[in-house]
């Protein structure tokens, strides 16, 4: 299982200083939506340019374009893009032509995704899928979330899972196969960065 760490909703100075702390121990960087929002495509350059030997995330969370910001995002030196699950199937469609012709990945972000659109979206068989419970969410647990989607999606490949990862839940993603455990402010708001980025490394 490899550990994405997602850096969010603080400037592109203190996200790299964050990186800098965790990145021995973790494979993925996510460059968060809000810090695409905040400083555009330039903001998975900056990073990429600082971790160069870093799988590169740019969570653009497309909707529509497909094709347009996608390129943005691999042009910029992400390694995988993030589409919406809840996109057209059209939109999509055009995100993974993309992806295959940058030789990159896509992943597809299912936050409120049903079932029947996830039946549909098993044609994307390179896909990242990823089980996501919103940051947002008074209801439902992450456990449940992915206990659900394994029991009844146990032919999707590749899974990420993301929203309230902890050391606790970590233990189950590990059990459970999951391919990517995104980890969040149980990092990057952690009293020593460094240390906590530690112990989930160890965790593994």
């Amino acid at each position: 299982m490899q550990i994405q760490l997602a850096v969010d909703r603080v400037s592109l100075e203190k996200a790299i200083g964050i990186l800098k702390e965790a990145s021995p121990y973790i494979d993925i960087i996510e460059v968060g939506t809000s810090l695409v929002k905040d400083y555009g495509m330039n903001s998975i350059k900056e990073i990429k340019s600082c971790f160069p030997d870093k799988i590169i995330l740019g969570d653009i969370k497309t909707m529509d374009e497909g094709a347009y910001e996608f390129e943005g995002a691999y042009n910029n030196g992400a390694d995988i893009a993030t589409v919406m699950g809840a996109a057209s199937l059209d939109t999509i469609r055009a995100c993974c032509k993309t992806a295959s012709d940058f030789g990159k990945l896509m992943m597809i972000d299912l936050l409120e995704v049903d079932s029947e659109k996830i039946n549909k979206l098993k044609e994307f068989k390179e896909a990242i899928f990823c089980i996501h419970l919103s940051i947002d969410s008074t209801a439902g647990d992450l456990v449940s979330l992915i206990k659900d989607f394994k029991g009844e999606f146990p032919e999707i490949g590749k899974i990420a899972v993301a929203g309230g990862v902890n050391y606790n839940t970590m233990v189950f993603l590990k059990e459970s196969m999951v391919d990517i455990a995104i980890i969040g402010s149980a990092i990057t708001k952690a009293d020593n960065i460094e240390k906590a980025a530690k112990r989930f490394r160890e965790v593994l």
